[in-house]
């Protein structure tokens, strides 16, 4: 494979980023969830969340191109992105307290190639050029995902903390 590591490019990558970014949701929703779920999360996929969503990654690319790094498969006649991370811009580290990786994302047939660790790899240096409070990279991983849990196990991140929701409108 040759493989290509970089900076996220709207003009080149948009579609292929939504397109993965498709997919990551959906693997939430099926894969760590049942049916209330993956209806869930596939009920807010719609075109206005796809303009939303593009252009809130056009506004972090904006603080630093870094805050989206693809990986594309150069073999392929398209340049095929085949996964990507997102880091929060340093002006959101307040959240909290720390660098935060938003989203890791690995085609499925593009997984155990290494792929997730040069992207791993490319949301450390991002986070270490940061100006942070607390210097720690942060993540949310579903405790049901035994693949990412070991995954970022292996990237030596523990636990730290345990997230708890509720909806906003009062009716869970």
């Amino acid at each position: 494979m040759t493989l290509e590591v970089r900076p996220y490019d709207r003009e080149r990558d948009a579609d292929g980023l939504y397109e993965s970014k498709l997919a990551f949701e959906r693997g939430l929703g099926e894969n760590t969830g049942g049916d209330e779920k993956a209806a869930a999360y596939e009920g807010k996929l719609t075109d206005a969340y796809r303009e939303r969503w593009l252009d809130w990654v056009d506004r972090c690319v904006g603080d630093d191109p870094r805050c989206v790094t693809v990986a594309v498969d150069r073999r392929e006649a398209t340049d095929a992105l085949v996964g990507y991370v997102f880091v929060l811009p340093e002006r959101l580290a307040m959240v909290w307290d720390a660098a935060v990786l938003n989203e890791l994302y690995v085609a499925p047939e593009h997984r155990g190639t290494g792929v997730a660790d040069d992207l791993m790899d490319a949301a450390l240096a991002l986070a270490a050029d940061q100006d942070l409070p607390l210097d720690r990279l942060v993540l949310d991983v579903d405790p049901a995902n035994e693949r990412a849990k070991g995954f970022y196990d292996r990237h030596g991140f523990e636990s730290w903390g345990e997230m708890v929701a509720r909806s906003v409108d009062g009716d869970d």
